[in-house]
């Protein structure tokens, strides 16, 4: 009974705990026992989810597995979690992501290892707990609090230019936040609470609800990002460790999604819908300019980078075009498959695409001058025929090729959008063209291109420990490609209860 009322609060602090104890490991001496209390903890995490989604009932819209504690008294401020679908399933895939995560840099990680352990266990709980706060400061803590280890991870890590990425991570990411805060402080005192479901369904003018709209945007879109504030990404990615792009891809990239269903649209529907246009245009652009970018990019890391911009450009897509799809049609159950494939899209996108960065990790570190130009390999399915396979997946998931996780995010959200507008869900249709144009054309030189370097003859086939990690995230793209149904009925009630309570709104 008492797993049940503190799994959260253990999901979250078992991570910095076992980091602790990583770091009392000491030196590079003792790396083998870093790797293992860092494997235990993660696995560990993992497990419990098990119970976590047992446990959850997928009838009601109400917070399960409260927690509620009053933790600064003068200011109401309490240490409040709860989950929901959405953010149930993205605790489990943060514990599945950091999971590989650690069982990768077993391998790729030879020097620092106890401290780069400790960096993701910290980041992987205060992910958790961004996802678990009912609390808007307990919220912004967490959210905070997750920068640090990932800004640490780039700087001691990353390649050549890290300290260059690693302060432009930091600096986009924090000073963006700041807005967030003072919203949050203006809400507590239109309140006097910070209950962030309490901020839900407040009459305010759409003046007011513009200008916080603003400051959450802030926040959000350059957490996603969105285009113009996306500049950050390519660099962090391409100079972070596999790990970090890993982490980057799968988790951070989808909190800036999380925080427009969370927060923009329950608190200021009359702005989302005044708005809309705004962001309708700023996910076409990053859909469409963004995959042509990605195109031109000769370096892997960069290129599956900026599809990863282009990618998110659908979740932001199916969040903003329920607005026009009820003003325009009157359809909510249209609206509501637009929010729910902009939801899918965010955890689907983990599959591939952090797959994809973990393989790009492991070719340059097997490379002799650890290059991630497309130029310099060639004919690597010859060398390494079951990594060729397994990117294969992949890739094709990162196209959308029906079948795999890729496509069913993306399916969705356009099938939403040629019920508002032709226009926009035939500009969105272009992703097929792009995403095939980048992806394959990468592959086809990579893999099945000459022979360019002799480098390349010597590289080795995947280890068991990464033919694992491969496994798992290749279930993952299958599972939810082909049986997407258990997610599906986890997330209904939230993603109705998000809608409807925006909708309500508009009537305010």
């Amino acid at each position: 009974m008492w797993l049940t009322h503190s799994l959260l609060t253990i999901l979250i602090w078992l991570p910095v705990l076992g980091a602790v104890a990583v770091l009392m490991t000491g030196g590079d001496t003792n790396a083998k026992y870093a790797r293992w209390i860092a494997g235990g903890v993660a696995f560990v995490n993992l497990a419990l989810c098990i119970p976590l989604y047992l446990g959850f009932d997928v009838h009601t819209t109400a917070m399960q597995f409260p927690e509620k504690k009053l933790w600064i008294t003068a200011y109401q401020i309490y240490y409040s979690l709860g989950v929901d679908g959405i953010s149930l399933a993205m605790i489990i895939l943060t514990n599945f992501t950091g999971f590989l995560v650690i069982l990768a840099a077993c391998e790729a990680i030879k020097v620092r290892i106890a401290q780069y352990m400790a960096a993701f266990l910290v980041m992987q709980g205060m992910m958790i707990g961004v996802f678990a706060a009912t609390d808007a400061i307990l919220f912004y803590v967490f959210w905070e609090g997750m920068l640090i280890p990932m800004y640490l991870s780039i700087g001691m890590w990353g390649s050549v230019n890290r300290s260059y990425a690693s302060i432009k991570f930091f600096l986009y990411t924090f000073l963006g936040s700041i807005l967030m805060l003072v919203a949050l402080l203006y809400l507590y005192v239109q309140t006097g609470a910070f209950s962030i479901e309490g901020y839900y369904g407040l009459h305010l003018s759409r003046h007011i609800q513009e200008l916080l709209f603003w400051a959450f945007f802030m926040a959000f879109a350059v957490k996603v990002p969105m285009w113009p504030v996306h500049t950050w990404l390519p660099d962090a990615h391409t100079e972070a460790p596999s790990g970090g792009s890993v982490v980057l891809a799968a988790l951070m990239l989808k909190l800036g999604i999380y925080g427009f269903l969370r927060f923009s649209m329950p608190i200021a529907p009359l702005a989302c819908q005044h708005l809309d246009w705004i962001m309708i245009i700023l996910s076409l652009i990053a859909i469409v300019y963004i995959g042509l970018v990605a195109i031109v990019q000769t370096d892997m890391k960069k290129l599956i980078a900026y599809s990863s911009i282009a990618h998110m450009g659908f979740a932001t897509l199916g969040c903003f075009m329920v607005y026009d799809i009820v003003k325009d049609t009157g359809n909510v159950h249209a609206a509501y498959l637009s929010l729910e494939g902009a939801v899918i899209q965010m955890i689907s996108h983990a599959f591939g695409s952090g797959a994809m960065f973990l393989g790009i990790g492991m070719m340059a570190d097997r490379y002799f001058n650890h290059s991630r130009l497309i130029k310099d390999y060639g004919g690597l399915a010859i060398r390494m025929p079951i990594f060729a396979a397994f990117f294969m997946l992949f890739a094709m998931s990162n196209v959308g090729l029906p079948g795999t996780a890729g496509f069913v995010g993306e399916f969705m959200v356009i099938m939403a959008a040629f019920q508002a507008h032709f226009g926009v869900a035939l500009i969105a249709s272009l992703t097929l063209i792009l995403a095939a144009s980048y992806s394959l054309w990468m592959y086809k030189r990579v893999f099945f291109g000459p022979v360019v370097s002799d480098h390349v003859a010597v590289m080795k086939d995947l280890t068991w420990l990464e033919i694992t990690n491969y496994t798992l995230l290749a279930i993952g793209v299958m599972w939810l490609g082909l049986y997407p149904k258990p997610v599906l009925n986890l997330l209904q009630p939230t993603v109705s209860h998000i809608l409807n309570v925006s909708l309500a709104g508009l009537g305010s």
